[in-house]
């Protein structure tokens, strides 16, 4: 029997945010059935990731991604008016890979210790019991306790993998389909290769393969289309960047490479600024080629800032999750956020989180301590959840454009272009499921 959902691909919700007025956002209420088609046309050739999500800066004139994350936790973070939506959308996914699939083997990260992503975990396992299959919890390292315990009071269980064959599971649960929520940024497990039974997402999708300077290639693309599609200036929606490929920061070596990207970015950068009367001084971020949880991350005014790092600048670029030496870095251009959120004006950045082509909510990441020109993903951080205002709803054309509904639409327009861009990414992706 299916379950399949009938979900609109972006719910309506309220925020407290305030924030400058987007033409974009206009712009996308005018295009909604236009944009809405394009996208059907394009999930039908480029099926989506099973899970995603993305970093959002909003600086008023522009609106763009700044990181896609393929592994997400902070699910526990979404607001429990979007638990059905997760729900039936979880159940879409399933189905797609599985569709006769009762059991799920869920593999989270190595560490044991953050309360915070257990949380996460206690949520991912929430929604796929109430889509209506069974899950256990396996880990990749023997090392683990027998059960983690929630802040609520309910205990995961948990157990080593086990192989049979060409199949895994965990004693006495024979899964129908591995889910990975751990981003394998130490490399993929022998236990995990070639198996018989699907794994989603594929492991060369993990961050000791991907690169996000080949994610913001294809996004380039794509905004490229969309661009031409509603008539709107590609960049307006579209960080640009150059990578670096080689790279020591302890050895002081590929310095050279990178002032020169850093230089040409922010020219670049500059150039657009002038050419739409932004007043604001051009930045840059540069970044770990790969990696998450806010690693190997700097804001770059100058490409002599590069070349005069110190010794404690050079330790924080050098190495990232896992104990990985970064080798390749991105420079891409730094967007603003104009965001703040609460009576504390804390800078704020939206993260929309979809699973399959379903956008099932989102939040606000806060940092009363970090600046508008500042990676928001670090210690200190805060969460907010967006909230609803209507269940399933289309956006309101009679509010203004940038009213709760309406601003959280533009938000779900540009997620899901980053969602198809990691599509384009999976398509190519060995071990891949179409």
């Amino acid at each position: 029997m299916s379950h399949g959902p009938s979900i609109h691909p972006v719910p309506h919700l309220t925020t407290a945010l305030t924030g400058p007025l987007l033409a974009l956002e206009k712009r996308f209420l005018e295009r909604e059935t236009r944009i809405e088609q394009w996208f059907h046309e394009r999930w039908l050739a480029t099926p989506a990731p099973f899970y995603t999500s993305v970093d959002l800066r909003n600086a008023g004139f522009k609106l763009a991604p700044v990181d896609t994350n393929l592994f997400p936790g902070g699910f526990n973070n979404l607001n429990p008016a979007f638990h059905p939506l997760c729900v039936q959308a979880l159940q879409a996914a399933v189905e797609r890979l599985c569709p006769r699939a009762a059991r799920v083997l869920l593999i989270p990260e190595n560490h044991t210790r953050n309360t915070f992503y257990w949380e996460n975990i206690g949520a991912l396992v929430m929604f796929l019991e109430r889509a209506g299959y069974e899950v256990r919890v396996g880990s990749l390292t023997s090392d683990i306790p027998p059960s983690m315990t929630l802040a609520s009071g309910r205990a995961i269980p948990l157990a080593p993998i086990i192989r049979t064959g060409d199949r895994v599971g965990v004693p006495g649960f024979n899964p129908c389909l591995v889910l990975l929520n751990n981003d394998l940024s130490a490399g993929p497990p022998a236990i995990l290769q070639g198996l018989a039974q699907p794994v989603m997402p594929p492991l060369s999708l993990g961050w000791w393969n991907r690169l996000k300077s080949d994610h913001f290639t294809q996004y380039q693309q794509l905004a490229q289309e969309f661009g031409a599609l509603n008539d709107i200036d590609p960049w307006l929606i579209d960080p640009i960047f150059r990578r670096c490929g080689q790279i020591d920061f302890q050895k002081h070596e590929g310095e050279d490479c990178l002032a020169r990207n850093v230089e040409e970015v922010l020219r670049l950068v500059g150039e657009k600024y002038r050419e739409y009367g932004i007043s604001q001084e051009p930045f840059v971020i540069v970044k770990a080629d790969t990696g998450t949880y806010g690693m190997g991350i700097m804001t770059v005014r100058h490409a002599d800032e590069v070349r005069q790092l110190n010794r404690r600048q050079r330790n924080k670029m050098a190495v990232i999750k896992e104990g990985q030496t970064v080798q390749k870095v991105m420079v891409q251009e730094g967007v603003y956020t104009f965001e703040t959120l609460g009576p504390e004006l804390a800078v704020a950045e939206p993260v929309v989180y979809m699973i399959d082509h379903f956008v099932v909510g989102g939040f606000y990441r806060l940092h009363e301590t970090r600046g508008t020109d500042e990676n928001l993903n670090a210690p200190g951080m805060q969460f907010r959840s967006l909230a609803f205002a209507e269940c399933c709803a289309n956006p309101d054309g009679a509010l203004s454009p940038d009213a709760g509904p309406n601003r959280f639409y533009a938000y779900g327009v540009i997620a899901r272009l980053a969602l198809l861009a990691a599509a384009r990414e999976l398509q190519g992706a060995p071990g891949s499921t179409k």
